[in-house]
């Protein structure tokens, strides 16, 4: 099992994947993400030729407060972190971060997954503000080229996916 921690969410992925915290390599963080507006999803996971790129959001405690719209940030995290591979492959000073970005490079299949986690019971404090399906829809629109059914999930209904999340 391959475990990594988003904020207070925890992603437990079979043995046999192949999975990184992406937003951590130092590529990212010391190279791209000097560059004015660069964004990149929370976890890459590989398996069996499919990649897999998620972004985690846990609104159980504090609400979302950013002005952009949901599936529009997603979908610039995803473009963002799908055009910063072939110079990762290329530039990374980080052996495993170069033979990783290779294996996205080479994957026959792209999948988008964002899981979003907000309260399970709706409260004044604490109200279930976003529409999964209308993130979904809105996604779906926007990045219909590199995946047509993104996912959206939660720790409760994680559709057919394999990891798990706590």
């Amino acid at each position: 099992m391959t475990t990594v921690q988003v904020d207070s969410l925890k992603f437990t992925f079979p043995a046999s994947w192949k999975v990184c915290k992406y937003d951590e390599w130092a590529f990212y963080r010391h190279q791209l993400s000097k560059l004015s507006g660069i964004k990149a999803v929370d976890i890459i996971a590989i398996h069996k030729q499919v990649i897999w790129l998620i972004e985690a959001k846990d609104y159980r405690w504090h609400s979302r407060t950013k002005s952009i719209d949901l599936a529009d940030e997603v979908a610039a995290k995803v473009l963002f972190t799908l055009a910063a591979m072939l110079p990762a492959k290329i530039n990374a000073s980080d052996p495993s971060e170069r033979d990783f970005a290779a294996q996205v490079l080479t994957g026959q299949t792209l999948r988008i997954v964002l899981h979003l986690e907000q309260p399970v019971k709706t409260s004044k404090l604490f109200p279930r503000a976003i529409d999964p399906s209308k993130v979904q829809l809105k996604l779906r629109s926007l990045i219909k080229a590199i995946d047509p059914h993104p996912m959206v999930v939660e720790s409760s209904q994680m559709q057919s996916l394999v990891w798990t999340v706590t």
